[in-house]
């Protein structure tokens, strides 16, 4: 279970920027957690926090009842898929993947499971710099999946998938709930929110403005998106772009 209180972060000196103010939230085991929110609202941010890659200028994160970098082992604890462009092009994927095991005494034998088990065994060898975008995702979900952690953190990931690898995805993270796993999730795509999410996290201009079980938040709305349109106008349709 991820937790936290109050937290906000905040960027920069001379031209401050806030992307997240005051964010309290539980994030509960055996659930798949979707945070939603249009371009520039703290998504990523968050995430960043939560996995505490980055540090909050007010408030907390707590992974498990600790700090995230008071585990032992921070990466064995929330494991963490947030940019595909954290892998040098010129590695192979089963290279990459080894290298991200023995950061985290884990062997070699369990970095090519999880290929296998995202479907990359057969191109494991090749270089990074020939993957689609999609078996990019899967490599990134593969290193996330490393060590079986019980916190899962993914941003974006159905980014560049086709129709197999949304359905594989669909499974995976079903399949991670199943297990008692904490699974937080950030995504645009909210047709397959409703499909796999148990509860969702709506973020506008740095605060929470809607979160709970996936029937809630979406109310007497007939989807997920028309109640993301009543609570946000702008999601509607804007040219306005935030940083």
């Amino acid at each position: 279970m991820i937790t936290t209180t109050d937290l906000t972060c905040t960027f920069g000196r001379r031209r401050p920027v806030t992307p997240l103010r005051g964010i309290t939230q539980t994030f509960p085991d055996g659930r798949v957690t979707y945070v939603l929110g249009l371009n520039g609202t703290g998504k990523s941010t968050l995430l960043r926090l939560l996995c505490g890659v980055r540090r909050p200028t007010a408030g907390r994160v707590l992974v498990d009842g600790r700090a995230p970098d008071a585990w032992p082992a921070p990466g064995r604890r929330t494991g963490m898929f947030l940019d595909t462009a954290a892998v040098h092009p010129g590695h192979t994927g089963r290279r990459h993947l080894r290298w991200l095991a023995a950061a985290s005494g884990l062997d070699a034998a369990e970095a090519d499971r999880r290929l296998t088990d995202v479907g990359l065994d057969v191109v494991a060898d090749d270089a990074v710099s020939g993957y689609s975008l999609g078996m990019r995702q899967r490599l990134g979900i593969a290193g996330a999946l490393l060590g079986d952690p019980p916190n899962v953190i993914l941003d974006e990931p159905l980014n560049g998938l086709d129709i197999a690898g949304v359905l594989w995805l669909r499974r995976l993270l079903r399949g991670l709930a199943a297990d008692g796993r904490c699974v937080i999730v950030a995504s645009h795509h909210l047709s397959e929110v409703e499909l796999s999410a148990d509860a969702v996290m709506l973020l506008e201009a740095g605060h929470t403005v809607a979160a709970g079980p996936l029937d809630e938040v979406r109310g007497e709305h007939s989807s997920l998106e028309d109640s993301v349109v009543a609570l946000v106008p702008r999601a509607a349709g804007s040219a306005e772009v935030r940083r």
